[in-house]
């Protein structure tokens, strides 16, 4: 179970630059915060410590639940933001993790992943995939879609929805969706984020599905 943030790390996230995610605080707190994913250490001087797309979240988490809890009630401490994932489609999902509160997680995680991209990629560029999304390439394309509004297939066999899965490919990853038009929808999205995509054919099975790599340039 992961667990729950300090009152000095909530603190900590909350007092964030609301624009840029930067942090201030000692660098025993600053390192808590990078041990637990929720912070990065940038590589160029003067090395300040910034969200990462999970401290986004944990701080867009905290609040919300400040905002919709009674004055009366105890405060919960504020969830971290790792247990956050991208939908890649087919996984299970309990009924409480729909609505509105998932939206504002999708959003979050997109905006703070669009952070990422511009402090990590070498010409603060926020309009391709960063160093992170290359090595989690499921997650990166599932958030790019989820972002965008596209649904994910159901755990059951049969629910429409897209489904993002790895290939063969190392820097690659299959987009699968049930009707041509979503298939092309899902094209024009992933290229809008910074993706190459294409259609192509399954040898045997005559499916249409999209490729996808992060573009590079």
């Amino acid at each position: 179970m992961t667990r729950p943030l300090t009152a000095a790390q909530r603190r900590l996230i909350e007092a964030a630059d609301p624009g840029t995610g930067r942090l201030r605080g000692t660098e025993a707190q600053l390192t808590a915060l990078v041990t637990r994913g929720l912070a990065f250490r940038h590589p160029r001087p003067p090395h300040d410590h910034f969200l990462t797309p999970a401290g986004h979240r944990a701080r867009e988490a905290a609040q919300a639940q400040a905002e919709s809890s009674e004055p009366s009630e105890p405060q919960a401490p504020a969830s971290t933001g790792g247990v956050f994932a991208a939908r890649a489609g087919g996984e299970p999902v309990p009924p409480a993790a729909e609505g509105p509160a998932r939206t504002r997680e999708v959003r979050s995680a997109w905006q703070g992943m669009l952070e990422l991209r511009r402090m990590t990629n070498p010409d603060a560029s926020t309009d391709r995939p960063c160093a992170w999304e290359r090595t989690h390439l499921v997650q990166a394309a599932a958030l790019a879609l989820e972002a965008a509004g596209h649904r994910p297939a159901g755990a059951a066999e049969g629910e429409d929805g897209y489904r993002v899965r790895e290939t063969p490919q190392p820097d690659a990853v299959a987009v699968h969706a049930p009707d041509a038009p979503t298939l092309r929808a899902c094209v024009e999205t992933l290229e809008a984020s910074g993706w190459q995509a294409g259609e192509y054919t399954e040898p045997r099975t005559r499916r249409r599905y999209v490729l996808a790599s992060p573009r590079r340039v």
